[in-house]
């Protein structure tokens, strides 16, 4: 499955936040990159200019390419609602996202490099698509024979972060998906309407 391999700190300097965790080299260079970069943080963005950069920013937040996101935004538009607001609730539904939510994963990236392994299993089940979409009720949970694996207890240790729309069971490793989470419930900086008044042009 393709996905975005480069550098992340140029990204994350690209849109000036740290849409990939905490970054020292963000904190220090918080300018876009290259040799022109405190200049480029002087010019003024076109409305189209700021639109392409709220989609590309969600893109790489929830590691999608450019076809996945389209057709997830396609599937959005046809729901009832609004439409960011029901794109937003599909990112978030994602398999690989909800291990990550979850606390299973230090990252969405580590996430699903799990679920790709065959470490996750949904509903009983072993699920090797990040991109699997949950409902409520889904029940999420790390192999029996993956429990052990340094990196799940690693990011387990932690601490995971508490989400309303999710119940955590940290003795058996198993997380349900209880609700579709609401738009302000959802932590990450989007400004949706700008990624939909994009595709309305």
């Amino acid at each position: 499955m393709a996905r975005y391999t480069g550098p992340k700190t140029k990204i994350a300097r690209k849109f000036g936040e740290p849409i990939y965790g905490a970054d020292k080299y963000l904190e220090k260079k918080n300018y876009p990159p290259g040799q022109h970069g405190l200049a480029k943080k002087r010019k003024k963005s076109s409305e189209y200019g700021t639109q392409l950069a709220e989609k590309q920013k969600v893109k790489y937040t929830y590691g999608l390419l450019e076809r996945q996101f389209s057709n997830l935004y396609d599937k959005a538009s046809r729901m009832k609602g609004r439409t960011g607001e029901n794109l937003l609730i599909l990112l978030e539904s994602r398999l690989d996202n909800l291990v990550y939510r979850m606390g299973i994963a230090p990252s969405r990236a580590a996430a699903r490099q799990l679920v790709n392994h065959c470490h996750i299993t949904v509903n009983g089940h072993v699920c090797n698509i990040p991109s699997a979409l949950m409902r409520p009720g889904d029940v999420v949970a790390v192999r029996e024979r993956s429990k052990s694996l340094e990196v799940v207890q690693d990011s387990l240790s932690r601490g995971n972060n508490k989400y309303s729309w999710i119940e955590w069971d940290n003795d058996k490793c198993t997380g349900k998906y209880l609700n579709y989470p609401e738009r302000t419930e959802i932590p990450e900086t989007i400004n949706e309407q700008l990624i939909v008044e994009l595709y309305s042009k």
